[in-house]
Parts: structure tokens; C-alpha cells; sequence
């Protein structure tokens, strides 16, 4: 957990929070994505997997999930006896809600042979449709281990051909895509690379391939995180690197690093579904237990066998 002392919130409001949060025995999760306002609230900060794995391990009887809908029916599927709650029923992932139960029953049909492996920024419907599920930390390991078969890869085309590259697997991409990333361009490349001459370009695989191609480093979320804390001591005045992520991480890098030369790939890369939880939003969802996040039984246990598969091949 960092230090975010410095960061404002109405007075009080931290407090009520925590004694709330105590009294009901909750833990409050937070994506990496968040503002640090929310981040200064959380038990725990992290990608989503990771968050929802912590919270199944807590004894906590009520998880509040600061992220996006997907992420906390993930916490449902790894807890289904906890409360989950979303504070805001707003906050859903464009790209999840890209890959339909249906549309993927059919590519099925139409490939029966096929392997389905899915990315964890997918609805837990698509997940129990799915025969594995990948994060963007271990996809490559994942395809790897099915690439003598024809793979139906759903919902992010990027990551899919990425990992496509990598091994050399046959793969069916689903049209999906997160936009942050998706917007990021060479254009993009050229302006930091101009502004801050010297630095690495470090870049999430959901990003096109053009952009992936000029990077000096391709990771996930924590992948990136770890680059960073690993190297920091070697950063020098003449060093630094740029962040091709979701701007939060580089806003995070540079608040623990603060003499260090850390940048945004591109000021535009802001996730606004992600934005729209609140410390105040997450007071009234422990007030009024809204959002509460349910996944039908069945649903859940073929999700879960698909979660408990990739753990299995990772």
C-alpha cells in the first residue's frame, strides 16, 4: 500500500469510511486505474485478478470493489458466500461488454475443434463459455500451451495478435478492444519520444501492433510496475521511462519515485469508467449495500472452472 497522505478528501469523510468499513467487517478493493483519492481508501490496490484472489483469502464477509463490472463478479466467482458491492453501476468495461454470450456460442459452433481462451476483461458469462482464462501478464504462456490447435481468442484483438506474434498459434481474434489503449499511435510515440528524449517506452499488449513495435518493453499492468520499482535505482538525471498505460500508473510511478523521470505515454489515455468511482461513492455503497453484484450458480461454476485452468497452466 503507498503513501497517499497528501491527498485531499473532505474532512471526515476517510473516517466514516473506516468505521464503516470495520463495523461490517468489509475490505475495499482497488484497481491500479483508480484515482489516488480512492487508492488512499483501499485495503489493497492491484490488477484485478490479483485483487480478487486477496479478497477471497481475507475473511472479510463484504468486498467493495472499486473498478469496473467485470472485476467484481470476478470477486464473486472466487467468493460467491461474500457481499460484493460496486459502488457505482456506471463503472462497466466497453471492451467486456464488446464480447457477447451469444456471438461466441456461434464462433464455437463454427470452429468446434477450437480452444477458447479468454481474457479476464471479459463478463462472467463469456467466461463460462470459455475453456480457459488468460490476464495479460500470462496470455503468452497460456496460447503457448495451446498453439497446435486452432484458438478462438475473445475479447481483445490486440492482445490476441500479440500473442499470436509471440507463438506463432492460429488464432480467431474477437473484434474487441480497450479503448485506452487502442487509441495510443506512433503519432503518440513520436511526441513523447521528442519531449522526453532518452526514456524507455514501456507498453501494455493490449495496445495495436504498431505501437508495440517501437517499445522497449511489453507487460501488463504489474509487469510494467515491477519494471520500474526493479530499475528505479539505475534511473538517473539522464534516464527515465514513458508509460504506455492507463495514466494512473504513471501518476502512481511518480508519486513513489518523485525524483525519477516518469511520463504518460499520451494525456488521453484515461479510463472513464474506471474514474467513476468515488470516495463518496463508496461511503453510500457501504451505507446502502448498492451495488450488490450477484452470478448465477451456473454461470459461476463454469467460470470458475475456467479460472481454476489458466491457475493450473500458469
Amino acid at each position: 500500500m503507498e503513501n497517499y497522505d497528501n491527498i485531499y478528501l473532505e474532512p471526515g469523510l476517510k473516517e466514516s469510511i473506516t468505521k464503516l468499513k470495520n463495523s461490517m467487517n468489509a475490505v475495499i478493493m482497488a484497481h491500479s486505474y483508480q484515482t489516488h483519492d480512492v487508492q488512499s481508501i483501499a485495503d489493497f490496490t492491484g490488477d484485478s485478478l490479483e485483487l480478487a484472489r486477496k479478497a477471497a483469502d481475507t475473511d472479510a464477509d463484504v468486498i467493495v470493489f472499486c473498478g469496473v463490472d467485470f472485476m467484481a463478479e470476478s470477486a464473486k466467482i472466487l467468493s460467491p458466500s461474500k457481499t460484493v458491492l460496486l459502488p457505482d453501476t456506471e463503472a462497466r468495461c466497453p471492451m467486456a461488454a464488446m464480447c457477447d454470450v451469444q456471438g461466441l456460442v456461434d464462433l464455437k459452433k463454427q470452429h468446434p475443434d477450437a480452444v477458447v481462451i479468454t481474457y479476464i476483461n471479459s463478463s462472467a458469462a463469456v467466461k463460462a463459455e470459455s475453456d480457459v482464462i488468460c490476464t495479460s501478464a500470462n496470455a503468452v504462456k497460456i496460447v503457448e500451451h495451446y498453439k497446435n490447435r486452432k484458438i478462438i481468442f475473445t475479447p481483445d484483438k490486440n492482445l490476441g495478435s500479440y500473442c499470436s506474434e509471440i507463438t506463432g498459434a492460429d488464432i480467431i481474434l474477437w473484434n474487441g478492444y480497450c479503448y485506452v489503449h487502442d487509441e495510443f499511435s506512433t503519432g503518440d510515440i513520436y511526441i513523447a519520444k521528442h519531449q522526453h528524449p532518452g526514456c524507455l517506452l514501456l507498453v501494455h499488449p493490449e495496445s495495436p501492433r504498431e505501437v508495440l513495435e517501437h517499445a522497449d518493453f511489453i507487460g501488463s499492468t504489474s509487469q510494467i510496475i515491477k519494471f520500474v520499482e526493479e530499475n528505479a535505482s539505475a534511473m538517473d538525471e539522464q534516464a527515465g521511462v514513458i508509460i504506455g498505460t492507463e495514466i494512473e500508473i504513471a501518476n502512481t510511478l511518480q508519486n513513489r519515485f518523485p525524483h525519477k523521470k516518469i511520463y504518460p505515454l499520451a494525456e488521453h489515455a484515461v479510463c472513464r469508467q474506471m474514474k467513476k468511482t468515488t470516495p463518496e461513492k463508496v461511503l453510500k455503497s457501504l451505507q446502502s449495500g448498492t451495488t450488490e453484484i450477484f452470478v448465477e450458480k451456473s454461470v459461476r461454476d463454469k467460470a470458475l472452472g475456467a479460472l481454476k485452468k489458466m491457475l493450473e497452466l500458469s
